[in-house]
């Protein structure tokens, strides 16, 4: 935890979406402090056309290749430490050679109550994961 979806234009190689994913995993690694191995992301490619991402009024342009990220995780981290994270994605994905411009994060919060890793059950409920610390 937390779940990442990342979704592009299509026409990155398959190495290059391989890394936008790691890049944001060893964001989230640095600033969170999560196992190495709590690595959940679905990566989805998008024909051109489908994907729409303005300025919200900001005064810039995005390109095509605009990276929509959704985090979902659970609640309890300052925003000091939101804003952190959001900065480890950007300098992370900069890197790789995505400007700032055409990374865009939503951030959903939820409790240990929200999450199954399978066999049907709430691992953070039934003790069977440790509730992480925040």
């Amino acid at each position: 935890m937390p779940l990442v979806r990342i979704d592009v234009n299509e026409g990155r190689s398959p190495e290059d979406l391989s890394r936008l994913s790691g890049g944001i995993h060893d964001a989230i690694l640095a600033e969170y402090g999560i196992p190495e191995r709590d690595y959940f992301h679905v990566l989805t490619e998008h024909p051109r056309g489908q994907i729409f991402a303005q300025d919200a009024g900001l005064g810039f342009e995005r390109t095509p290749d605009v990276v929509m990220i959704q985090i979902f995780t659970q609640g309890g981290r300052t925003q000091e430490a939101k804003q952190s994270l959001f900065a480890a994605i950007a300098g992370r994905l900069s890197e790789l050679g995505v400007g700032g411009e055409d990374v865009f994060i939503g951030y959903v919060e939820n409790t240990a109550g929200d999450w199954s890793f399978g066999f049907g059950r709430a691992q953070y409920v039934t003790g069977e994961l440790a509730v992480p610390r925040k």
